[in-house]
């Protein structure tokens, strides 16, 4: 082959070669930046070393991601202003808030037990609820119910607590939020009360009101019963958000024993529109390469 033969050669296999990798790194770039199949909600500050400090930076920074939902925990204690604020962003970014704790009791039996003190406690801490869901649009408010008292027998508890839900979903349903009822596993929180997908099935069909429902977290229920998408399905049309974190460790996906891709995959083939809140550490602790692998790992469980 002359020299100008050669040369043309190589200019035309290097056009192609250019062609070809703009083409790949499009692709890459939609698939990295297209928005998720189902709404994966992380904390307003899992991307704090790419975003900052700001919870507003955060949800823009997830936006961008492809996140269509955030959550905070801790809503209910910011600032009013902020709250607005973060409603607001939330709304223009077309994103879905996830649900915020509203009433959760660790050391002593509450809501199980007919004390008249601890309703009403329950029921202003609904109004307060209430009032942040105006704010914010944000429609669920997660309840944990608190221990089991060691001296009354399981069914009174049971029904206290149903009594109890009641009066709360009077109050909750006149603007449209749901409380979400958490069951956790023993080992992470030994002696509380509400433990297992069933019971809390039980709980809300009792309870009948669409202001009472579930919040499956799939990390706890692996250790308390497993049996995963089983419970989805029997539980189904009393669930109404999920938190996600794989077993062991409450790391992202991919980390642990649990298939998430498969469970995602359920959810999207049933038609599910609620949030996935990412309730969970990094594997790879923290930094811009541990936040890039925590999309990474949500990219590939989104991946069916």
């Amino acid at each position: 082959m002359d020299r100008r033969n050669f040369m043309a050669t190589a200019a035309a296999a290097a056009a192609t070669w250019a062609v070809t990798r703009t083409a790949k790194l499009n692709a890459e770039v939609q698939q990295t930046t297209g928005r998720f199949k189902l709404k994966y909600a992380p904390t307003v500050n899992a991307f704090s070393a790419h975003a900052g400090d700001d919870p507003l930076d955060n949800i823009k920074f997830a936006a961008d991601q492809g996140f269509s939902a955030v959550f905070d925990n801790g809503l209910m204690g910011r600032p009013k202003d902020q709250q607005e604020k973060i409603g607001k962003l939330v709304a223009d970014l077309g994103m879905t808030l996830g649900p915020f704790v509203m009433y959760a009791e660790w050391r002593r039996p509450t809501l199980v037990t007919a004390d008249p003190d601890a309703k009403a406690a329950l029921l202003k801490a609904v109004e307060q609820a209430v009032d942040l869901s105006k704010r914010t649009s944000a429609k669920w408010a997660l309840l944990v119910p608190g221990p089991y008292h060691q001296a009354l027998e399981w069914d009174y508890q049971t029904a206290n607590l149903i009594s109890n839900l009641r009066s709360a979903a009077e109050v909750a349903a006149r603007s449209g939020l749901v409380i979400v009822i958490e069951p956790l596993n023993p080992h992470d929180h030994p002696g509380q009360f509400l433990q297992r997908i069933p019971q809390a099935y039980h709980i809300c069909k009792a309870v009948d009101s669409p202001a009472v429902k579930i919040v499956d977290d799939l990390y706890h229920q692996q250790i308390t019963e497993g049996n995963l998408i089983g419970n989805i399905d029997k539980a189904w049309d009393q669930i109404a958000s999920f938190h996600v974190g794989d077993n062991p460790g409450r790391m992202e996906p991919g980390t642990g024993e649990i298939n998430y891709r498969n469970i995602f995959r359920h959810l999207h083939r049933k038609g599910y529109q609620g949030v996935i809140c990412m309730e969970h550490g990094n594997s790879k602790g923290t930094g811009k390469p541990a936040e890039q692998a925590l999309v990474a790992a949500y990219r590939a469980a989104d991946d069916f």
